[in-house]
């Protein structure tokens, strides 16, 4: 066997496989932001939609009984599926500023640090609890 055959199947040099870490790290540091984002947006979506469906079930409890149900001890009477939504949100039930209404709130389980908890009164208006953004952009 020549010299020339030996040295080519030696395989990858130690310079050419650090470029490629780098270049993974790069495309890496750049692609994970984007990703975890995505998720958080993702399990935004279930607090939404926890939120939408009790407050159709406030509706509805409103209009059977001419009142809403304002307070934790009483959410049962919502029949809200809230198992469906356990892994990202928990719902909690208040009343609103003594205008009769009522105020929900979706704890989040997951490190949502930026948008922390979603809240929906019965006016509708919906609102947060972190600082990291707008209103606009964690209820898209």
């Amino acid at each position: 066997m020549s010299l020339v055959a030996i040295k080519s199947n030696r395989g990858f040099s130690l310079l050419e496989v650090m470029i490629v870490v780098v270049i993974v790290g790069i495309l890496a540091s750049i692609a994970y932001p984007s990703y975890r984002e995505h998720v958080l947006r993702g399990n935004r979506v279930e607090g939404q939609a926890l939120l939408m469906e009790a407050a159709a079930r406030q509706e509805r409890f409103y209009a059977q009984n001419n009142s809403y149900v304002t307070s934790d001890t009483n959410r049962s009477q919502l029949n809200v599926g809230e198992s469906k939504y356990a892994k990202y949100y928990t719902l909690s039930v208040g009343q609103a500023a003594n205008d009769g209404g009522y105020t929900l709130t979706a704890t989040q389980q997951f490190g949502d640090s930026a948008c922390g908890n979603l809240t929906l009164n019965a006016r509708g208006e919906k609102g947060r609890t972190g600082s990291g953004k707008t209103q606009e952009e964690c209820w898209r």
